[in-house]
């Protein structure tokens, strides 16, 4: 199979920035944002740019039918993925491969149960430092795309290989995992200490590359995902982590994670899958939690007061 048209749900910060890639790569023609009429009209009224430059996006209404896409991507948060389901559910046919760059470790299965898991390619969007505030989105380093399936998955093959075949043609960074579950859960770890501790600090990637109280934090709090990983049976390491801080070191310094873009911007957080996530399970397997469990007291607070 081939991967010929590309529908992507969401525009935030990476939204723009594979829609830009992809377009700029295949045309317009072969790439589009699918959307409810609102969102359409502000599209067409206020558009967006990608580092000071006007994205031409194709654009369309979710209630288009019989225009089954070949790969669509969920480029949305959590807490909006049930309402983005709604408008992809008229792009997925039965060839239709989906790929979700949520983070989190849930998103997949979620989207498997609406849509069929024979469908749902694992994902792992790291090592970006885009930005978006308002329609303006920047960014100096668009990362990789870490994609694979799981051992039991076999079935699946055929539609990794296209997607493999589609990021060869275009020259889209990525990583084709032996071991997917791994992956998710070292993203869990780095999302569970960048994203949170830059957002408590009220700070940018800057605030985490330096010695001091926050580094320590964010290290810590990714030790208690460890922790948890090792009574989930995933061997996350030591070693890992290092691995993630020393990706983190490479970071713009004026960057800063989506968590803390949500805060500036007045917007639900996805403090949920972090430390919720990570408390959830402390609570499961009966290991304390108690950094994450400031984190997310913190993080709360912060929402309470624009929410």
């Amino acid at each position: 199979m081939k991967i010929n048209k590309i529908s992507i749900v969401g525009m935030g910060a990476l939204g723009i920035l594979y829609g830009d890639f992809f377009t700029q790569k295949l045309g317009k023609e072969r790439v589009e944002f699918v959307m409810d009429r609102a969102r359409l009209k502000k599209y067409q009224k206020e558009g967006v740019y990608c580092n000071g430059r006007p994205c031409d996006f194709t654009v369309v209404n979710e209630d288009e039918k019989n225009a089954f896409t070949d790969l669509l991507i969920f480029a949305v948060k959590a807490y909006s993925l049930d309402r983005a389901i709604l408008s992809a559910r008229n792009k997925v046919s039965q060839n239709t491969v989906i790929l979700s760059l949520l983070n989190g470790i849930t998103s997949e299965e979620i989207i498997g149960q609406v849509f069929g898991p024979d469908k749902v390619i694992y994902c792992v969007a790291q090592g970006m430092d885009a930005v978006k505030i308002g329609n303006e989105m920047t960014y100096t380093n668009m990362g990789k795309l870490c994609i694979g399936i799981l051992d039991h998955e076999k079935d699946k093959k055929e539609k990794l290989q296209a997607v493999i075949d589609l990021f060869e043609q275009t020259g889209l960074p990525y990583v084709a995992e032996e071991n997917m579950k791994h992956r998710l859960w070292k993203k869990l770890m780095i999302n569970t200490g960048v994203n949170q501790i830059v957002t408590i600090y009220e700070g940018t990637f800057k605030t985490v590359q330096q010695p001091g109280e926050a580094r320590d934090m964010m290290i810590a709090a990714m030790r208690e995902v460890i922790l948890l990983a090792e009574k989930e049976n995933i061997p996350i390491t030591e070693k890992d982590l290092e691995e993630y801080v020393c990706l983190i070191d490479t970071l713009d310094p004026n960057g800063m994670p989506s968590m803390r873009q949500d805060v500036l911007e007045k917007r639900k957080t996805e403090v949920e899958l972090f430390s919720g996530t990570v408390i959830k399970l402390g609570k499961k397997h009966g290991v304390p939690t108690p950094v994450n469990q400031r984190i997310y007291e913190k993080i709360r607070s912060m929402e309470e007061e624009y929410l």
